[in-house]
C-alpha cells in the first residue's frame, strides 16, 4: 500500500485516526444535549435538534472545534462536560503499534489535529499519545483549520516537510483534499473513524482499516 523506503515524514490526525472518534460522536450528539437540557430545563428531545443545525452552522470554520466558542455560545462549561465521559477516550485497533514503529524507524511523526487545546490536553491525560510522537500541533495556534489552505502554509514554517515524502492519514475528506492541493504525496482516509458507527468507504483515496495494515517493516532512517 505504501513504499515506506521514500517516506521521511508522518502526519497524523487525532480524533477518529489515532483515537476513536466514539468519545466526540457521543459527546456531541448525545451527552450534551442531554447535559444541556438538564441544565437548562429543556426537553431532550428539542435540544438534541437544535443543537445539532447549530453546530453544523459552524461546519469547516475553526468556531466548529472551539471549545472556547461553544463554552461561550451555551454558556457551559464544555471540557467539564468532557470530563464526565473520560472514560469513552481509547486508541483506534494497533495505533501504538504503529506509532512505536514510526519511532524505530527513525521517521518524525507528527500530529496535526483541529482540536481546541482544552481536548487535546484532555485526551493527552488519559492517554500516553504524546510521548508516543515526536510533536503535536492544533490548527488553533495558527487561527486556520486544516481545510484552509492557510494551515499547512503555517504548518511548514513551525515544522517544514517534503511533501513528496510525506504521509498524511486523516478521517476527513476536506481535510485530505486540502492535503492534496497542497501537494501531499502519500494521503490515507480511514474506513471506521467511529467503533460505534457506520464505516465511510470512498472513491477519492486509499482507506485504511485498521493500522496492522501499514506498519512499517525493513526501514531504519537511524543509520
Amino acid at each position: 500500500m505504501l513504499d515506506w523506503s521514500s517516506i521521511d515524514t508522518v502526519l497524523l490526525d487525532m480524533d477518529g485516526t489515532l483515537l476513536d472518534l466514539h468519545f466526540d460522536s457521543h459527546f456531541w450528539l448525545e451527552h450534551l444535549p442531554l447535559r444541556y437540557a438538564e441544565l437548562h430545563q429543556l426537553d431532550p428531545v428539542e435540544v438534541r435538534t437544535w443543537l445539532h443545525q447549530r453546530i453544523m452552522q459552524e461546519h469547516g470554520t475553526l468556531n466548529w472545534y472551539c471549545l472556547d466558542y461553544w463554552s461561550q455560545e451555551l454558556q457551559v462549561d464544555i471540557v467539564a462536560l468532557k470530563r464526565e465521559i473520560t472514560d469513552r477516550i481509547s486508541f483506534r485497533p494497533h495505533v501504538q503499534d504503529f506509532l512505536a514503529a514510526v519511532q524505530n524507524a527513525g521517521m518524525r511523526s507528527v500530529i496535526i489535529t483541529n482540536a481546541h487545546r482544552g481536548s487535546l490536553d484532555l485526551k493527552l491525560e488519559h492517554t500516553d499519545l504524546g510521548d508516543r510522537v515526536d510533536r503535536i500541533i492544533s490548527s488553533h495556534d495558527f487561527q486556520e483549520p486544516k481545510e484552509k489552505a492557510e494551515f499547512w502554509d503555517c504548518l511548514q514554517d513551525i515544522e517544514p516537510f517534503d511533501p513528496h515524502h510525506t504521509l498524511f492519514i486523516d478521517d476527513s475528506l476536506p481535510v485530505l483534499r486540502s492535503a492534496q492541493r497542497y501537494g501531499i504525496r502519500y494521503l490515507l482516509s480511514i474506513l471506521k473513524p467511529d467503533s460505534q458507527g457506520e464505516e465511510k468507504p470512498n472513491n477519492e483515496f486509499m482507506i485504511l482499516d485498521e493500522f496492522s495494515e501499514i506498519i512499517p517493516k525493513g526501514v531504519n532512517r537511524n543509520v
